[in-house]
């Protein structure tokens, strides 16, 4: 999920805290590739502990800049235990999946495997189809940047009620679920607007991007994720689950509010069964890797120049002004006129957020063990990108 877009039950981006971007001034100019250091970050710090005065169980987040590599962990990684979290937290990065996805195709168009430019119905016949949908009529780009029109999933009444709130979330978080199950949920609905017509966030567009990784690259999405980001760049915090439920060591637990008659009750909700999620927001990370990560992609070392400059190329977001997304990636016009790029995910149980100058010389990763407490997001990036001095 990405700001400016309607928070869904159980999942909750920033749309909460949309408005309060206006605050927004420009990050501090970033200086060399960064070296390990604990020092500095006061803002941001404070900003942490004010998240977690304010309710959110515990945080974890590094920072990257010219003065090296800044990691914080604050408040409380298991209810039941009191234990702390950490900083090295591995957790469910939720919709920052879309990134991984977006860059394994921009990888496979650079190799003349496929084209952005096709059609939906190339690559998967006969799939998108029913109650005016239409995957000949729908290209690879639009379901990257979102203007495919396809109905959202999550947004199934149906749905949310079954896998992401309540006393469904706690029967059936354990089942294990197709791509194709998921994808007939959002076929069973009118597409919300005419492909290309404008950009509106669905996850049912990145469940089909993950599934034509698999048809162009003959392997399973995990294996061409795998080969192709994970093991060249190291990240040794980062996997996928497949149909596991649980967590890789160090993590905390995960809670979240599944009750909105009953405000007050927090339940456990770290263990889920991953397929729930393939495609459009299983993987799993850290706030290291996550920096790693989209460091590695700004500088060039995952996409070629032309392929990188088709992710930054972006459509507007008519929920947010001054928000535009690409191609698995999202920009920001911050108040002075400086752009951050950035992508945010939620899912039951947590909220995370990379954000990071255009040169990647200036990250922020950081993740929430629960999905509430959206509005203190907004108060983190302002703290890192606006009041950390130059360096």
């Amino acid at each position: 999920m990405t700001i400016g877009k309607r928070p869904r039950a159980g999942v909750v981006g920033l749309a909460a805290v949309a408005m309060a971007a206006t605050a927004f001034t420009g990050p501090a100019p970033a200086g060399q590739a960064p070296a390990p250091t604990t020092a500095g970050h006061p803002a941001t710090l404070r900003a942490i502990d004010a998240a977690i005065a304010a309710g959110v169980p515990g945080i974890s987040a590094e920072a990257r800049d010219g003065d090296g590599v800044w990691k914080s962990a604050a408040g409380v990684g298991d209810l039941a235990t009191g234990a702390p979290r950490g900083t090295d937290d591995r957790f469910r990065v939720g919709s920052i999946t879309n990134t991984f996805v977006a860059t394994v195709l921009l990888q496979m168009e650079a190799e003349h495997k496929l084209r952005l430019d096709d059609s939906v119905e190339r690559y998967l016949p006969g799939l998108v189809t029913g109650h005016g949908n239409d995957g000949r009529a729908i290209t690879v780009r639009q379901l990257l940047n979102h203007t495919s029109g396809l109905f959202d999933y999550f947004a199934d009444t149906e749905y949310a009620e079954t896998y992401l709130m309540g006393d469904g979330y706690l029967r059936h978080r354990y089942d294990t679920l197709t791509p194709e199950r998921r994808v007939r949920v959002a076929l069973a609905h009118e597409p919300l607007f005419s492909p290309g017509a404008r950009h509106g966030f669905s996850n049912t567009n990145d469940v089909l991007a993950a599934m034509i990784v698999e048809k162009v690259g003959g392997t399973s999405y995990e294996d061409q994720v795998r080969r192709r980001i994970i093991e060249p760049l190291g990240l040794t915090a980062t996997s996928q689950p497949g149909s596991r439920t649980t967590l890789p060591r160090p993590s905390s637990r995960a809670y979240s509010k599944l009750f909105g008659a009953q405000p007050d009750r927090i339940d456990d909700v770290t263990e889920v069964n991953g397929s729930q999620a393939w495609g459009n927001g299983d993987i799993i990370s850290s706030a290291g890797d996550l920096n790693r990560f989209y460091g590695a992609l700004m500088r060039g070392r995952l996409l070629p120049p032309r392929q990188l400059a088709q992710m930054l190329t972006t459509v507007d977001n008519p929920g947010f002004p001054g928000s535009s997304y690409g191609l698995g990636i999202e920009r920001l016009t911050l108040g002075c006129g400086t752009s951050l790029w950035y992508h945010d995910g939620g899912a039951v149980g947590w909220l995370s957020l990379a954000a990071f100058t255009g040169d990647g010389r200036h990250q922020l990763a950081f993740n929430y063990n629960s999905n509430w407490g959206a509005e203190t997001l907004v108060s983190l990036l302002n703290a890192e990108f606006c009041d950390t001095p130059s360096r």
